[in-house]
């Protein structure tokens, strides 16, 4: 179940804390419409790490696509293995 505050409730800001754990970010609303979310230091960073990753692969395939695709001894050559 979704944890949703109001913003105001941040006013006691140890409460809300409290109820942040891995997987259950807090979602802050403002008038009624969500605003913020916080979330575990630990979960943003793998966060950042997935979409950096998710970044990457997609200019593989742009490249793959546009240069054309490199056979497994091709890239075992490049990497020098």
């Amino acid at each position: 179940m979704p944890n949703i505050k109001p913003i105001s409730d941040l006013r006691n800001y140890n409460e809300v804390l409290r109820d942040i754990a891995i997987g259950k970010p807090v979602s802050l609303t403002k008038n009624g419409r969500g605003k913020f979310a916080i979330v575990d230091i630990n979960e943003y960073e793998k966060l950042k790490a997935s979409l950096k990753l998710m970044s990457q692969l997609v200019q593989g395939e742009f490249a793959g696509k546009e240069k054309g695709w490199m056979t497994i001894e091709e890239v075992e050559a490049e990497l020098g293995i």
